[in-house]
């Protein structure tokens, strides 16, 4: 799968989200202090791998910043981007499961790489839900931006 990666430092586990999407076998796209010839700051990072996402570049995107509250806001932004603020497995799989995320959003300051491991271990164990209420709610999340 091809993943995009936004950080607007090289901090924490920003350079381990990396590492560990390519040990387990994805392709990483990256950005914000992640790339060089890009500005860093959490809103344009963000923003640049949510619309790696949503213009098909990326099947999924993991944005970082300090809280990963600013990452997950500026990638919400980007209409059909579902952006999910993880702190733990079991959010990371309910995420995907019941909100059809494609964005997880991450805290460099409280995530460390032990559970980075255990987020991205719940993260892609989750799929979407074909539960017709699931499915209700995230057709009727793509409307709420036509109003």
């Amino acid at each position: 799968m091809r993943i995009s990666v936004a950080a607007d430092e090289n901090t924490g586990v920003a350079a381990d989200v990396v590492s560990e999407l390519r040990r387990r076998g994805h392709e990483v796209i990256v950005h914000g202090a992640l790339e060089p010839d890009e500005r860093d700051d959490w809103a344009w990072g963000s923003a640049a791998a949510a619309w790696d996402v949503t213009e098909g570049r990326a099947e999924q995107a993991v944005v970082c910043c300090w809280t990963g509250t600013g990452a997950s806001i500026a990638a919400n932004k980007v209409p059909g981007v579902r952006a999910a603020l993880c702190v733990d497995s079991y959010t990371a799989a309910g995420a995907r499961r019941w909100n059809d995320a494609n964005v997880l959003a991450l805290s460099l300051r409280l995530t460390s790489r032990a559970l980075l491991s255990e987020i991205l271990d719940g993260w892609f164990s989750g799929a979407a839900s074909d539960d017709p209420d699931d499915i209700a709610n995230i057709e009727h999340l793509n409307r709420i931006a036509d109003f």
